[in-house]
């Protein structure tokens, strides 16, 4: 057996080097990052390693030549130099009022300013920056690092309060404003995030900003890639295959299942969610470790407020300049929901700079449709695994009238606040959370030359067709079924195939009702 310490939680450099704890090298792209440029940004999902990234980056600067021995930037490195570092992290604050964010930049200038000193003439939050700025680099002899650890954490909590995100971003701008004013007096600065802000934002005057959140060449430099992962944790995959009585190759298969199929810009390297996979091996079982840290309501509240059709998200198609910017005038969820990690690339279409996008693996699909169901329904959290427990044991029984019937209570449960505005997008998103939820367990989706069916669940003995209406009739729905042949594909299999027609009504904002063949 390994003694392998896995490093969960744990965002410091130091304390992963001089602990034990494996460490995947990345320091090849922080020689690459420090040597080629100066000003750079990066998002990343939540969990990812974006905090472990800062902090190797300023051991590096501060000359800790000890931390890095064995690793791909002992090589590379010849000076060590010691810079001053300037390190903000926004992690830590709840952003609820104006005063919130004002806070934690005047504890960090104070910090900073018993280093450095200070000036009476420097008032503002902004002038206090450039001041220590300056002051940091001529006291050294060297140029300043600046570093800032998810520098959009006030602007995602005030998303849906516009008042509060204007002071957000006003007041971060001209904070930020100092790595432009102060250029000369800086070496290097390092902004991550889960989003990117764009147009009327934070970055609207960094020009000199180099985002390589897209970018081929630093697709790998948080999280773990396949050839990571087998050359650090073969042990480790071997000893989750045992305990869990699967064979290697079948233990590697659902971990990748589970947790690849990050990728971050076009044909690039599929990333593991580092977070899941030393839980994983830690715990030596697979589960949702991601989803366990909190969800962001904030996400299902936009798709909500887009009346977004819930469809959309295994095949949403979108352009560069829409997932690389967030505004947050805009009407599209997409930008928000791809940064923060619940879809991911899937391929580009070249020609027309389309990019499909889609959910990167099973934990993140199956972890935030749970997460949806109580928000579009009267279900709580709790309920939601007994919920489709029941619908899974009436179709595998070929109870049709049992399914429709639970469909109908849970519809029927569904507060009117809930379904009023756009009430064909909400049926047919508590449909598409249902399914894809029985999906995991039974197949759930189907696709024919005629066209899309609206639902298909197939089980080891029957086939159920099934098409919607709303304010039509259940005849129309099973006429269509038979017009466009939806089940000529399931005509030569042995299983029983249910052919089903099903009308919704506005007025009763149920389903009112179905017809079986």
């Amino acid at each position: 057996m390994s003694e392998k310490k896995y490093p969960i939680g744990i965002q410091n450099f130091e304390k992963i080097r001089t602990g034990g704890y494996v460490y995947v090298d990345k320091t090849a792209w922080i020689y690459k990052l420090v040597n080629t440029g100066s000003y750079y940004f990066l998002s990343r999902p939540r969990r990812f390693g974006k905090s472990l990234l800062i902090s190797t980056l300023e051991a590096y600067l501060q000359g800790k030549r000890e931390l890095f021995e064995g690793l791909a930037i002992e090589k590379l490195e010849t000076k060590w130099t010691k810079h001053p570092i300037l390190h903000l992290d926004l992690n830590t604050e709840k952003y609820d009022t104006p005063e919130a964010l004002e806070g934690v930049l005047n504890a960090a200038l104070c910090e900073w300013e018993s280093l450095y000193g200070s000036r009476e003439s420097e008032r503002s939050l902004a002038l206090r920056f450039q001041g220590i700025i300056q002051r940091a680099c001529e006291q050294t002899g060297e140029r300043v690092v600046i570093l800032v650890d998810e520098y959009d954490k006030p602007m995602l909590q005030a998303i849906g309060r516009p008042d509060l995100q204007e002071a957000y971003r006003n007041t971060l701008k001209a904070f930020y404003g100092a790595l432009k004013s102060r250029d000369g007096y800086i070496k290097f600065a390092m902004l991550t995030g889960v989003t990117k802000f764009g147009k009327v934002s934070v970055f609207s005057d960094l020009n000199n900003l180099k985002d390589i959140s897209m970018r081929n060449d630093y697709a790998g430099i948080c999280g773990v890639s396949e050839e990571e992962l087998l050359g650090y944790f073969g042990d480790s995959i071997q000893e989750l295959a045992e305990a869990n009585k699967m064979s290697y190759d079948n233990t590697l298969a659902k971990l990748r299942e589970n947790y690849n199929g990050y990728h971050f810009c076009e044909d690039s390297i599929g990333v593991y969610n580092p977070f899941s996979l030393l839980n994983t091996f830690d715990a030596k079982a697979f589960r949702s470790y991601w989803f366990e840290t909190g969800t962001p309501t904030y996400l299902v509240e936009l798709l909500k407020q887009h009346h977004y059709n819930l469809d959309r998200l295994s095949q949403e198609q979108t352009t560069a300049d829409i997932l690389n910017s967030i505004d947050s005038t805009s009407t599209n969820p997409v930008p928000v929901i791809y940064q923060s990690g619940y879809l991911t690339i899937k391929e580009y279409d070249e020609r027309f700079g389309i990019y499909t996008l889609g959910f990167p693996n099973r934990e993140v699909e199956e972890g935030f449709v749970n997460f949806l169901l109580p928000f579009y329904t009267n279900l709580t959290a709790p309920e939601t695994g007994f919920a489709i427990q029941k619908f899974v044991r009436d179709v595998e029984a070929g109870n049709v009238d049992g399914f429709l019937s639970r469909l109908q209570s849970l519809l029927a449960d569904t507060s009117y606040e809930q379904i009023k505005r756009d009430q064909e997008v909400h049926y047919q998103n508590v449909i598409f959370i249902v399914t894809k939820l029985m999906g995991f367990y039974v197949k759930a989706e189907y696709h024919t030359s005629n066209g899309r069916i609206d639902l298909v669940l197939q089980t080891d003995k029957y086939v159920y067709v099934m098409e919607f209406k709303l304010d039509g009739t259940a005849e129309e729905a099973l006429q269509q079924i038979r017009d466009k042949h939806y089940a000529r594909p399931f005509e030569t299999d042995p299983r029983e195939v249910f052919k089903i027609g099903i009308n919704f009504s506005s007025d009763t904002r149920n389903i009112d009702r179905w017809i079986v063949e």
